[in-house]
């Protein structure tokens, strides 16, 4: 005997009322995907349950896999067995002998399947006598157990799962439309993707490389950290920006203090293009109130003017320290704190506008037609496509 299943919990999905289908069917199909590389794995369905089958497979590097798909409450390994009193004991028994640090256990049944013979509270007896009987160094505490052994009968069988591993929770990537991360390489934008994708949200991502002034490095770390991120959502698409010309041309054109709001604008409205092209309907980005001059409340109302598309900004309240700590543990921080500028912390004014005026900003903006350079550096985006598990990288896909 062995367990042979993963059981899959969902938690928030089960709110969704008459749309719950086309939520868990989402689900099923990012655990497959997951999952893909284990031959014969298979992820199934049942009423309020989904299985993963191991067919075989080591459990721990599927597990592994399915906790960081978007969703999933929490996971078990599992074993199935013929709703028969004997081979429930049987598996229960192997559940209780393959734990580890336990000695304090208590069984729990859920009889789903009520033709099944023996009630709920007398399976309950009928398992903790037998797993008495037939171990030496455990007892049974429904208190405070070091493990619950959970049984349900359910009309296709029974599944006995010990243990559980929490998962992301969330929503499945994929069903809340797709949004377009604003993504500079530091540590805020890559931990507003994660969030916005813990939502449903399928990302495409866009970037702003002013070369020579940023190197060649500093885009490499924006597509690394993209990669980073397709571990939560599948493959991302990253709209490289040409920005050198427009930036130099901005902080030519418009007073220093307001250099830095006219920029972010810029970033806006092609932000927006690129949006229409791709059938994407909001922005995302890593701004939180007050932790610079451009994400004071008044630069944001500035900046935001230019764009009638909703901004996600997931991290809006936030403590650095819990930006930086969500960082660690989705991985991007060791990558985020490499030392390669961005387009956004050269030319910065010694002095910029902590609350700029809207009327003031296309006042200034009116002075010089930025037109043909917004244009010039849409037509010349690039687009590389990241895909989890590439090992070559990022495949070009084009121009956009």
């Amino acid at each position: 005997m062995q367990y042979d299943h993963i059981l899959i919990r969902y938690g928030e999905m089960a709110l969704k009322g008459k749309n719950i289908k086309s939520f868990i069917l989402q689900l099923q199909q990012n655990i497959q995907q997951k999952v893909k590389d284990f031959p014969g794995v298979k992820v199934k369905r049942t009423q309020g349950r989904m299985f993963v089958l191991l067919n075989g497979h080591d459990p721990e590097p599927i597990m592994d896999k399915c906790r960081h798909v978007f969703g999933i409450q929490s996971l078990s390994l599992a074993i199935k067995v013929e709703n028969d009193v004997e081979k429930i004991k049987e598996a229960a028994l192997y559940a209780l002998k393959e734990s580890n640090n336990v000695r304090k256990f208590k069984v729990t049944v859920r009889r789903i399947n009520k033709d099944f013979p023996v009630h709920s509270q007398e399976m309950n007896q009928v398992l903790g006598s037998h797993l008495l009987i037939n171990t030496g160094d455990f007892s049974v505490d429904v208190h405070e157990p070091d493990m619950e052994i959970k049984v349900e009968i359910r009309r296709e069988a029974t599944y006995i799962t010990s243990g559980v591993i929490p998962g992301f929770g969330g929503l499945p990537a994929g069903t809340s439309g797709k949004s377009l991360l604003l993504l500079s390489g530091g540590i805020d934008s890559p931990v507003a993707g994660f969030l916005a994708m813990k939502r449903g949200v399928h990302l495409e991502a866009i970037h702003f490389h002013s070369p020579p002034f940023t190197s060649e490095r500093a885009k490499q770390k924006v597509l690394d950290l993209s990669k980073q991120l397709t571990a939560f959502g599948g493959s991302i698409k990253v709209h490289i920006v040409p920005f050198t010309k427009l930036q130099q041309e901005i902080y030519r054109k418009i007073p220093g203090g307001y250099a830095m709001t006219v920029m972010r604008r810029m970033m806006l409205r092609i932000s927006e293009q690129v949006c229409e092209k791709e059938g994407i309907l909001s922005m995302t980005t890593g701004e939180n109130l007050g932790q610079v001059a451009s994400q004071t409340m008044e630069s944001m109302n500035t900046i935001n003017a230019v764009t009638n598309y909703p901004v996600i900004r997931p991290l809006i309240t936030m403590d650095k320290s819990e930006i930086i700590a969500i960082s660690k543990d989705i991985g991007t921080y060791e990558t985020s704190i490499l030392p390669y500028e961005d387009c956004c912390t050269i030319f910065v004014p010694k002095s910029p506008k902590t609350r700029p005026r809207r009327d003031k900003t296309a006042y200034y903006e009116s002075t010089k037609d930025f037109s043909e350079l917004i244009e010039e550096a849409v037509r010349e985006i690039k687009v590389m496509k990241i895909t989890p598990g590439n090992k070559e990288g990022n495949a070009f896909e084009g121009l956009l």
